[in-house]
Formats: structure tokens, sequence, C-alpha cells
């Protein structure tokens, strides 16, 4: 047997047995020829790049042979994208920059093939995470609110759950670390779990990605991108903090990280902290505070064929839940009913570079803890508070604890000028209850699926096709007495379906771009929906399950248009998507003790609308902005009844300055925005209608200088006219409880 080991060890040994193939070259400025410095070089297929040193010079090591994409993108200028073959040895490249105000064009990551933005055959809004840290949003789901077609169902500022043109909840897959993220996500009275410290970019996917992440992406995909790793050679370090005046909260994380050639590290940890919020009318809704920890680390191992990264993030939460107005102070010990969440993420992503080919293996472990502590739980209705003693605590009324294991297994061979991908998906999913109270039974999910894509690259367009198929299988215990009121029998559930997508990308003219795409999503029914019996504490209703539901099974229609040139950008989105089966909550008008009953329907819908825009940057003053973005989204059942939670339309218009923008190191900027929020009058039967509202923003920040350190600042001030309103997504409406008020946030960045 040691032999054998010895043999298999040789054996690996040979195959990446390799000559130092090495890329280097010299970039520089196409009107002046001066070298530009801190340009980025970069080779997405790989994830290996380096930045120009003072005199334009990069140089990148341990790459494979073969043919891949490289970007080289630098602030000012135009992104250059173009497909280079590494050959054996040392390879050179060269290449002079052109001025450009439009911002840099990011590699997308969320889709498979890793294109620039204007390359991408699917429209994918992305958005740094210090460009969402500018607009002042205290956590990570108030900030992705600032992206077109994006809203968020919140429960005060601390519990937010994102919504993707009007879908939300187990329709919203969110991946970070490169898996999907599994923390109970069909409940919409616990956060998103993630915090935004690590956190480099947000990209969205817009509509069904069944195709590329199976089950539960049928409204879209929030896909964050982990903080990079250091550029070989060097080690950095800072520190972030961040004052909220409304909430009196603060934030604050450190990080380091430092890269050799071959191996790297990185580590950030954070902190926040959170009273209760104040509405505009001054007062204080008891209970919405919040406490969080996060700690984020990575270790990264690459040479020319071979390529291992591994993470790791640990969250935790402590989450007061509103109900109603009561105690004003500035207490940031959440009162009961509140919520701790406790998340561990590891995850593995290896890749094996081939000749012509490339292997993608990713492995994902989340465990999630949920427990909620209500208030006097084992007390019945019409009995008088018993004042418990202060050193007794009493235990968690809910207690879950859900564990999950996944894996993706890419392999992308290359044939011309096709790219193709054959993938294999799967997740072993197990939920378990250690509390008094079951919400959901202890139940085993596994999925598996299938998957075929493929680009198509052609002079001036391109073709994106592909092809799935998924099984998931649901098996839940029995909970309680047979007979009682919240007794749940035993599940046992297999859904199944194919998807397929079809999309093509088109240079019209030199300035105007379009995109169709065509795409069927499907997402099986979760837990909660097919076999829940109990009180959602955070909703403050009794949800039934129906295990008779189907699957969600929905049809897309997407069309872009973008025109840009060197004065204006403009853009028309629209979509229409049919969602067949459509699952949703309704009350059945009887209560359980004081609690509202809702159970769970099944109806064909419609949702259609779209996102219009236009960025205005006239040459040659390129420091002035005016940016205009008007998105709208309707909803409606087959029996031409309103769906719940469709957020009101937005137009949202921003005048923004900046300055030494092409300057790397010291830069400043300000801006003035105007939201408007219109009347949202389409509303489901239960709901109420929701009035116009505007809110008013300001900002400014940039770098400067102390005692010979480069500092970044930025100050932002939301809803700075103090006004009174509440979001229609709001989960407080019901009980008149507005949002948050005027709220000036300060951000501090110190590089060390």
């Amino acid at each position: 047997m040691k032999q054998f080991y010895i043999s298999v060890l040789l054996a690996l040994t040979s195959i990446y047995t390799y000559s130092q193939n090495t890329l280097s070259g010299n970039i520089s400025d196409a009107e002046t020829g001066e070298p530009l410095e801190q340009v980025s070089v970069y080779i997405p297929q790989l994830e290996n790049g380096t930045v120009t040193d003072a005199d334009g010079n990069y140089t990148l090591k341990n790459l494979p042979e073969g043919n891949y994409k490289l970007v080289i993108s630098y602030i000012g200028f135009e992104t250059y994208s173009t497909s280079f073959e590494i050959s054996e040895g040392s390879n050179q490249f060269n290449y002079q920059m052109f001025p450009s105000v439009i911002e840099m064009d990011e590699v997308v990551l969320s889709t498979p093939f890793h294109k620039l933005q204007r390359e991408n055959v699917m429209k994918v809004e992305q958005k740094s995470m210090e460009e969402l840290k500018q607009q002042g949003g205290i956590t990570l789901s108030e900030g992705i609110t600032n992206i077109p077609g994006v809203s968020s169902v919140s429960t005060g500022v601390g519990i937010g759950k994102p919504v993707i043109r009007g879908l939300s909840f187990n329709r919203v897959l969110v991946y970070t670390q490169g898996v999907r993220l599994e923390n109970q996500q069909y409940g919409g009275e616990h956060g998103l779990g993630i915090n935004d410290a690590g956190v480099s970019s947000v990209e969205v996917i817009k509509g069904p990605a069944s195709l590329l992440y199976g089950s539960d992406a049928l409204g879209g995909v929030l896909y964050l991108n982990p903080e990079k790793f250091e550029t070989s050679g060097e080690t950095s370090g800072d520190v972030n903090m961040r004052y909220f005046t409304n909430t009196l909260g603060y934030n604050a994380n450190a990080g380091f990280k430092t890269s050799g050639e071959k191996l790297k590290f990185l580590v950030r940890g954070a902190y926040a902290s959170n009273a209760d919020y104040e509405t505009g009318d001054g007062t204080s809704v008891t209970n919405s505070r919040f406490n969080e920890a996060d700690l984020k680390t990575g270790l990264a191992y690459q040479t020319a064929k071979f390529k291992t990264e591994l993470r790791y993030n640990y969250n935790t939460a402590d989450l007061g839940i509103p109900e109603e107005i009561g105690v004003q102070n500035n207490d940031r010990e959440p009162l009961e009913p509140y919520q701790e969440l406790s998340t561990h993420i590891l995850s593995a992503k290896n890749n094996f570079f081939f000749k012509k080919s490339s292997l993608e293996a990713t492995f994902g472990y989340t465990v999630n803890n949920r427990k909620e502590f209500e208030e006097h739980h084992e007390e019945h209705a019409g009995e008088e508070p018993v004042e418990e003693p202060a050193e007794e605590e009493e235990g968690a009324a809910l207690d879950m604890k859900l564990s999950t294991f996944n894996y993706n297994i890419q392999f992308n061979p290359q044939w011309g000028k096709m790219t193709t991908i054959f993938g294999v998906q799967g997740m072993h999913q197990t939920n378990e209850n250690f509390g008094e109270e079951v919400l959901v039974p202890n139940a085993i999910t596994n999925d598996f699926g299938v998957l075929a894509t493929s680009h198509i690259h052609f002079t001036k367009s391109d073709l994106q096709i592909g092809l799935r198929y998924d099984l998931r299988s649901i098996n839940g215990e029995a909970s309680g007495i047979e007979g009682d009121e919240e007794y749940i029998p035993a599940l046992d559930k297999n859904f199944n379906s194919f998807n397929a997508a079809l999309g093509y990308r088109m240079d019209l003219t030199n300035n105007i771009m379009g995109r169709l795409n065509l795409a069927t999503g499907f997402r099986a029914p979760n837990l909660s929906e097919l076999s829940s019996n109990g009180l959602h504490s955070g909703a403050n209703r009794v949800e039934i399950g129906n295990p008779e539901l189907d699957s969600e099974q929905n049809f897309q229609i997407d069309l872009a248009l973008e025109y840009g040139n060197r004065h204006i950008e403009a853009y028309v989105n629209t979509f229409y998507n049919i969602v067949n089966d459509y699952i949703y909550l309704e009350p059945t008008g009887e209560f359980r003790e004081l609690d509202p009953v809702y159970d769970f329907q099944q109806q064909n819908a419609i949702l259609y609308g779209g996102e219009f825009g236009f960025h205005l940057h006239p040459h040659p003053i390129d420091w002035l902005h005016l940016e205009s973005s008007y998105d709208i989204v309707f909803g409606e059942l087959k029996d031409n009844s309103n769906l719940p939670l469709i957020p009101a339309n937005r137009w949202t218009n921003t005048f923004r300055v900046e300055w030494k923008k092409r300057n790397q190191d010291y830069k400043c900027y300000a801006f003035v925005t105007l939201q408007t929020f219109f009347d949202q009058n389409k509303v489901a039967d239960f709901e109420t209608k929701t009035p116009r509202y505007n809110l008013f923003n300001v900002g400014f920040g940039g770098d400067m200088k102390i005692f010979n350190q480069k500092v970044g600042y930025s100050i932002t001030g939301n809803n700075l006219f103090d006004k009174n309103y509440i979001s229609h997504l709001s989960r407080l409406k019901a009980d008149g409880i507005a949002n948050i008020g005027r709220n000036i946030s300060f951000n501090l960045n110190v590089p060390l």
C-alpha cells in the first residue's frame, strides 16, 4: 500500500512538472506616451493578476500554456480585453490605454465564462462594496437597494432580505465565497447573515438563473465576491471605522493580507453594534437594536497548473424583533423577542489548468444555528406576565440547526471560438430542532443537477445556449402528537425539472448594443411551505404548510438596449416573467390564540416591468456626472388580484462631481441624490396602499493626507430632511411603524 501511494504521488508530480511560463510587458498612456502605474493586468480564468510599477512594467508568473482572456483596467481609462496565447517560456504583451470617463468595466464572476460586462450575453448589475458604502447604508441588505431593480423586505434596519424585480426569499439565491448560502432564507424575520466587511463587490443576476444554479434561483442571484488576495510579493493591511448618528451605531473592521509567489493569506475581523433606530418624527422603534460579529479568512496556493483556495467565514448576530413602540432608550442588548444567529461557512475552490481545457471543483459546508427567544412563551393568552428572576435566563423557544454540504464541479473545454462548460452540482442538507417549539420538522434535502452551456463568439455578436436537469428530494420526520393542532405529519416529496436558456448579444452599431435572453427557471417548494405549522414570532402570524404544493416553473423574456458615447450612456432593460404555480401566503381569517393563521396557496402569476436610465458626463468637463434611473415592476395573479410585496416604482436622480479621477493616489467626490417612491396602489387583498414619498441624500468623500499617511474618508446624509415614511416592503407597516429618519454616517479608512 505504501508503494502504491508513492507511485501515485510521483505520477501527480510528473503531471505538474513545468517550465516557468511568464507574461510581461509595459502599459502606457496612448495620448502622452507616459508609463502608467498601478494598472491592473488580470487573467480571469486563472484568477491571476498584478499591477504595473512606476515605469509601467508588469510580470505575471506561474502561467499554464493555453489561450486566455487578458484584461487591462485602470481608473480613467478604457478597459481593454483580448484573447492571448500563453506559450512555453517568456511571453510579451505591451499596450497603450485610451482615456475614458466611463468607469472601469469589470469582469463578471457570477456567470460561467468570466466576461467583461459589455461582452456578457446576460445583463448583470455590478457594484463595488466601496461604492455601496458611499451611499450610507447601515447593513449590506440596505446597501444593495441602491442597485436598480433591487429592493429589500425589511424589519427595521437590522433585518432585510433582497427583492429582485418583485421576487424574494427562496426565489433569490445568495452566493458567497463561491458557494450557496443556506440559512433558513425562507424566513423574512431574520437578516441576510453576511457582513459587508471582506466583500469586494456585489453582482445581481435579474431573472431565472436555474441553468447556472438550480432550484431557488428562479427570481435571480445575489452574488457576493469575496475580498481578493494581495498581489504576489505584497503585504498590506487596513482599518475601517463607521459611525451612524441615527442608531448611535458603530461598525469597525480590520484586515491583513500577504502573498508570496505561490502562497497567499488574508484575514479580516468586524464588529457592529446599533441601538434602536429613530423614525422621522423622533420615535425610537423599540427592540430594532442589533449586534453583529464577523470573521473572514482565506488561504490560497497557486502554481502554473493548479490553484486551490480555502476560505472560512464565521458570523454571529443578536437581532431584536420589533413589534410595537415601547421603551425609549439607547440600550443595545436586545429585548424579547429576539434572535441569536450564527453561521459557519467553509469553502474550497480547486482549479486544474490544462492546455485546451480546465477543471474547477468547488465544495462548501455551511452550518447555521437559529435561536428565537420569545417573550414569556410559556404563558397563555390573557394571563398576566410573571416577572422572572434576573439570574434565571429562559431557554430558546425555537432552536434550529441547518447543515448544508454542496458541490459544484465544472469541466471547461475550448473548441475554437466556442467555450463550453459541463457541470455537476448538488447539495445534501439536514435540518434539526432542539427547542421546545417546532416550526418546521427535522428533515433531509438532497439536490442533484447536471448542466451544459456554451458561449460562441462571433465578430460583433455572442451567442449563449444551455440545458439543465435537476432532482430534489425532501424527507421530513413527523413532529408532535397526531390529532393535535400543531402536529406535522411525515413528508416524502420528490421534484424534478428541465430548464434551458438562450441568449444573444449584438453590436447593432458602434454605439448601440442589444441583448435578448430567453430562460426558464424552477423552484421546488421549501420545507416551510410544505410542512410548517407554528407561530412565526417575527411575523406575528401562524403559518400552515401545504404538502400538495407543486414546483414553481417560470419563463422570462429579457430585452436590453444600451447606448454609449463620450458624452452619454443610456439603457432600457425590460422583462416579462410568467410564473406557473406561484406559491404565496394568504390569511384564512382564523386565529390561533391571538395570532392570525396564514396558509400557502398556489396560482399562476405574471410579473413585468424594467429599468431605464442614463448617465451624462459631458466632455470635456468629465468631472461632472448626471445620473437618472427608473425601475418599475407589476405583479398579478391569474385571478387578476395583485401579488404581495411588490416594490413601489422608484425614480432616482443623482448629481455627482469628481476630482482627480485619473490620479490613483488622491481623489475626492460629492453627490446629491433625490429618490422618489411613487404611490403603490396595486396591492394584495390583505395589504394596504402606500403613499408616495421623497428621500433626499447627500455625501462627499475622498482621500487626504494625515502625517504623511493616506486616509480615505466619507460623510453621507440619508433622508436629510427627516421624512417620516413607511416603505411598502416594510414588515412593520401593518403596525404603523415608520422607517428610519435622518441618518448621517461617517466613514474612515486607514491603510497600514
